[in-house]
């Protein structure tokens, strides 16, 4: 089974993982940064995506913007090793979007996404 992510990436989540829970040790409201998306995955044949921010390196979880498909995104959580094994209707992995330049902070993408039904990049 392919590697979603690379070892950077995996680094940079890691690294957002740990600001917000430095954030919260310190009494700070968690999401005070307006973290932008490392990655983003999707089911190449199906409609799902998702845009994340952070990785748990304890648990596997991650934390970003879903959206499954059926017109209500949200923000939340997904566990890495979970979305390695699920497949789209074609029986097709989830993949990383390899050359993705997302810029845009997670808080405004996941209010255009709600307005919208969808993520729209």
């Amino acid at each position: 089974m392919a590697k979603l992510l690379t070892k950077a990436l995996r680094a940079k989540m890691e690294a957002n993982w740990q600001l917000n829970q430095g954030d919260m040790a310190a009494g700070i409201e968690p999401g005070s940064h307006d973290l932008v998306p490392v990655a983003k995955f999707f089911t190449p044949d199906g409609n799902c995506t998702w845009l994340i921010t952070e990785f748990d390196p304890q648990t596997g979880n991650m934390f970003g913007l879903c959206d499954l498909g059926h017109g209500s995104p949200e923000l939340g959580y997904i566990n890495y090793f979970e979305l390695q094994k699920l497949r789209g209707k074609m029986g097709l992995p989830v993949e990383r979007e390899r050359y993705s330049t997302i810029t845009t902070p997670l808080s405004k993408l996941a209010e255009h996404a709600m307005q919208h039904g969808r993520i729209i990049l």
